[in-house]
């Protein structure tokens, strides 16, 4: 009984140590991007968005894509089949350039476009001009595709810091993030996309997606996530549509989703 209880306890222990370990290891490393995780900053200055603050049960479904032709028919043919006539996708534009036909179907369907940049990189370590360049070249090849200015951005890779908002702001975006992450591109499972997403959610939230090839099993788990995300009162609605209903103040906010990722990449959760 004895032997067993100091096992017990060695076990609790152990795993004290481990998640305090991780969690000495995100704040390092929070402490490291901290000019990367701002949602909002005083004094008016640029901005991205994870979600709005509102009571609304309203919720952005968004989609990147920046490679591959096998996924977005799929995707797109889950949000028809089930009315979401509302939901945004962020299209790099060298694939944009290489599947017009894709880009027309998602703009034939209805959906928001915005702009996932041009070469897949981080922005972050350019210098400003580059950046401007990598936008202002996504801008033009989707605008010249779509017919309309897409005016939303979200970076490659979700990498950003004050320098790139900054050139965002200037050629008039909103860089938009998304407070909720499915890991679809891990490919860990259905069950687990649906779990991470319809768990997570919450009113005014932007849910990442994806609809490039390398992500397997998204356009299985969609139709269950938007039948239980119905469950619990939820409406589509475009990112643009969700920023309309935006009561979001200009005082400094971390983006708590990001550092939970962090603990939970740390933790192996």
């Amino acid at each position: 009984m004895n032997n067993f209880f100091y096992v017990l306890n060695g076990k609790k222990i152990k795993r004290f140590f481990f998640v305090f370990a991780a969690a000495l290891f995100a704040a390092g490393v929070i402490y490291v991007e901290s000019d990367n995780i701002t949602v909002f900053s005083e004094g008016g200055s640029p901005s991205a968005v994870y979600s709005v603050s509102t009571d609304k049960k309203i919720i952005a479904l968004t989609f990147d894509i920046s490679w591959g032709e096998k996924r977005p028919e799929p995707i797109l043919k889950v949000l028809k089949d089930k009315g979401v006539q509302n939901a945004t996708f962020f299209l790099s534009s060298p694939w944009s350039k290489t599947h017009p036909e894709i880009v027309k179907a998602i703009q034939s369907q209805g959906y928001e476009i915005g702009s996932h940049g041009h070469k897949h990189v981080n922005y972050s370590s350019l210098k400003e001009e580059e950046i401007k360049e990598q936008i202002k070249t996504a801008h033009s090849i989707l605008t010249d595709l779509t017919g309309k200015e897409p005016k939303l951005l979200r970076l490659p890779n979700g990498d950003f810091d004050k320098k790139v908002l900054k050139a965002a702001d200037e050629l008039g975006y909103k860089v938009i993030q998304w407070d909720t992450d499915s890991q679809d591109w891990m490919n860990k499972g259905v069950d687990t996309i649906v779990n991470r997403v319809v768990s997570k959610s919450h009113p005014g939230d932007i849910v990442l997606l994806h609809a490039s090839d390398s992500c397997k099993q998204t356009h299985e788990a969609l139709p269950i996530i938007i039948d239980e995300l119905r469950k619990k009162g939820y409406e589509f609605v475009t990112v643009s549509e969700l920023l309309n209903q935006s009561s979001a103040k200009g005082a400094e906010v971390r983006d708590q989703a990001w550092v939970n990722q962090q603990l939970e990449t740390a933790a192996g959760f």
